[in-house]
């Protein structure tokens, strides 16, 4: 494990070349593994949204890198709404860091860059969502700042064969 003072991150944005190393990161706790899908080669729908996310000028899929490893990787979409005056807002989704690198601070490091990039946008208010089940993030996300202000509903409308 690397000391927090031999971090030198950088953040840019992913690449397709990056995919494989992103999957594998999602798929690397005990709720992503059961619905992510890291055989090779991967799963052609993965390239679908990727190219999706490049498309959309308001959706930015980053990746935190030191010593030309991608370490970390987040996914933000900035959202336009009427509400607060027409405000915007930035989602925060898809956080993860490899395990290896994780309590080393670079969660901070990441949500420093994300909500500086909200910031640029103009954006008034940064909001993500976890899964109940994600106690460690949760308790990460509040000691940022974030206040679980409101209660959040999913519904799903297809089971999709991921394999």
């Amino acid at each position: 494990m690397m000391k927090e003072d031999d971090l030198d991150i950088q953040f840019r944005a992913a690449t397709k070349d990056d995919l494989e190393t992103l999957v594998l990161m999602l798929q690397d706790d005990a709720l992503g593994s059961q619905r992510e899908d890291g055989t090779l080669p991967l799963n052609a729908k993965y390239l679908q949204a990727f190219e999706a996310i490049q498309a959309d000028p308001n959706n930015q899929l980053m990746v935190a890198e030191t010593q030309d490893r991608v370490v970390g990787m987040l996914q933000l979409t900035f959202i336009p709404y009427l509400t607060h005056i027409g405000s915007w807002r930035c989602l925060i989704e898809g956080v993860r860091i490899l395990a290896d690198y994780r309590g080393q601070g670079l969660g901070e490091q990441m949500f420093q860059y994300a909500i500086g990039q909200a910031q640029e946008k103009g954006c008034q208010l940064v909001q993500l969502t976890s899964d109940k089940q994600r106690l460690d993030a949760l308790r990460f996300y509040e000691k940022l700042g974030f206040v679980a202000t409101h209660e959040g509903f999913k519904l799903r409308l297809a089971e999709q064969e991921l394999r």
